[in-house]
């Protein structure tokens, strides 16, 4: 059975300004999300799921449909406010839906198979597709997981804040934590993170999350039972986030679970804020001149 590519595409892009999501970064008009899904077409994957919001599905569906048909297997999944909610807890101060792992809740129906999931808005290069597949075809399981790891410096935007889960991990490369961290940017030569008006540094090899991980169905389960607390919990906070990061947490609280974290050589590139565009449009097109793309991915 090959793997699933679960792309999380529900974000309202509040920092970006627009739906960054389908805006045309390649020389034929690709998206981000283009790359991503042909990186995981080419190292085996063979279907993708994309989570949105059902006011923009016509949108995405006249994207995506007619140039991957034939590729790979696609299907769409709604995320919203109410999704997974009891009507009783409902927030009525809530303008959005509950974070990332809310999203990934909203795909258990349509996704039976080992799986990864990804930001829509990241690059994360061939290398880590193939890394991806090969862990998630040969040794992922109930009790084996994966993340693949990136180097701090680069994954940090030249035009604000950006947030990082910060990985912790033991001997044989596998993670004991990943601490959210909300504003880190570069500092005087160094990287830091700001909590509380305070400045703490972070080395620059640091690996980080950029929400590439790579599961085995069941971790659904776990995730449909611990967002039913966050709910009861946290029903009343109108900004309270139910993270991805936090569902591995709980998931290593058993002894014989893993997370191995899978580094990786390729190098990472987003649009976190407007002003990265540009950047990110000179690093496609380096990559179409070296030959690692075609210049026109599906025609």
């Amino acid at each position: 059975m090959k793997p699933t590519l679960l792309i999380l595409a529900a974000g309202m892009a509040s920092r970006y300004g627009s739906m960054k999501q389908t805006e045309g970064f390649g020389p034929g008009g690709e998206t981000i999300m283009d790359y991503s899904i042909f990186n995981a077409i080419r190292a085996g994957f063979g279907k993708v799921v994309f989570i949105i919001r059902k006011d923009f599905a016509d949108n995405f569906k006249s994207v995506f449909n007619e140039k991957l048909q034939g590729k790979i297997e696609v299907d769409y999944v709604y995320q919203e406010l109410d999704s997974f909610i009891p009507t009783d807890k409902l927030n009525t101060e809530r303008t959005k839906p509950w974070g990332t792992g809310h999203a990934m809740l909203c795909a258990k129906d349509a996704v039976k198979e080992p799986f990864c999931v990804i930001n829509a808005d990241d690059f994360y290069g061939k290398d880590a597709f193939e890394k991806a597949a090969s862990f998630l075809n040969n040794q992922c399981s109930e009790t084996e997981m994966a993340l693949i790891g990136y180097q701090l410096a680069n994954t940090l935007s030249e035009h604000g804040t950006v947030s990082r889960g910060v990985c912790e991990v033991n001997e044989q490369q596998q993670l004991t934590t990943v601490t959210e961290r909300t504003k880190i940017f570069a500092k005087d030569g160094t990287i830091v993170y700001e909590e509380n008006e305070q400045y703490y540094p972070l080395a620059a090899d640091t690996k980080v999350s950029m929400n590439f991980w790579c599961f085995h169905p069941s971790i659904f389960q776990l995730t449909a039972r611990l967002f039913e607390e966050f709910i009861l919990n946290n029903n009343h906070e109108p900004k309270a986030e139910f993270f991805i990061p936090y569902i591995a947490a709980q998931f290593l609280k058993n002894d014989s679970h893993k997370i191995h974290v899978i580094g990786t050589t390729s190098q990472w590139f987003g649009v976190t804020y407007k002003e990265d565009a540009d950047g990110v449009r000179e690093s496609l097109y380096a990559l179409i001149d070296a030959g690692e793309y075609p210049t026109h991915l599906w025609s």
